[in-house]
């Protein structure tokens, strides 16, 4: 049994504005307790940072931003910096999803991502992933690796504190399909083998993202280096996420 203090984290994607984060949050808040025994993220889009930020004062769940940008200020229309994110109460962010990586987030962008914003004081839960293509073409393995060592390029061994990794397969996400326990396994030994490169792989936790629910949740996380779950659609809704939680305890 691992050492490591699982992570449970919610991307709520393009969901709630404000004032439906401050109302999900407030339940959720009851629901998970004072004392859960898995630490606990939820990622609001920009605009409902500070409400969830708020509405989660005082209580054992962190609020992550769902990218953020290499740099501290600029022309970066429709981007936000680290120190934006830190400002609305926020002590965390994704980097490099998947669906980012589609919308054109480049592998050098994600590495100076990765360290700025490391620096800046942000948690960081960098996302890799492969395509169903690549899985059937049998190269799952070097694509994770070459996602790893491109994002940790200027990592150091003490980040380990505020870097967290999430393997969520893309042809899992939102699709109903659920890598088996044993792929999950297998990627994300892969993960932390690379990752020992750069960081300590025995403390560093990784998670494993794509259609987690509560029906699926305890086989995924029993497994010995999935260290937690990054969750989707099941985290739109403060019951289902709360029973995720439950049983990653």
């Amino acid at each position: 049994m691992s050492s490591r203090r699982p992570l449970v984290a919610g991307n709520w994607k393009m969901h709630k504005t404000g004032p439906e984060a401050r109302e999900f949050c407030a339940a959720l808040a009851g629901l998970v307790g004072e004392d859960p025994a898995v630490d606990v993220a939820v990622c609001p889009p920009y605009t409902a940072l500070e409400a969830s930020a708020d509405a989660l004062a005082g209580a054992p769940i962190a609020v992550y931003a769902q990218n953020v940008h290499e740099n501290e200020k600029g022309a970066h229309t429709g981007d936000i910096s680290a120190a934006m994110i830190l400002a609305t109460g926020a002590d965390g962010a994704l980097v490099g999803h998947s669906e980012r990586r589609a919308a054109g987030d480049t592998d050098a962008q994600i590495a100076i991502r990765v360290r700025n914003a490391i620096d800046a004081g942000l948690l960081v839960v960098l996302c890799c992933g492969e395509s169903l293509e690549t899985r059937q073409a049998g190269e799952t393995e070097a694509w994770v690796t070459r996602q790893i060592r491109s994002a940790l390029e200027h990592v150091q061994p003490a980040d380990i504190a505020r870097l967290v990794i999430a393997y969520e397969p893309i042809w899992a996400i939102g699709t109903g399909e659920t890598a088996s326990p044993a792929q999950a396994q297998e990627a994300c030994a892969i993960v932390r083998r690379v990752a020992t490169e750069k960081v300590d792989g025995e403390v560093l936790r990784v998670l494993y993202g794509g259609s987690v629910s509560p029906a699926n949740a305890a086989e995924l996380m029993s497994q010995h280096d999935v260290d937690g779950a990054l969750v989707g659609g099941a985290s739109l809704d403060p019951e289902s996420f709360a029973a995720i939680v439950a049983v990653a305890g």
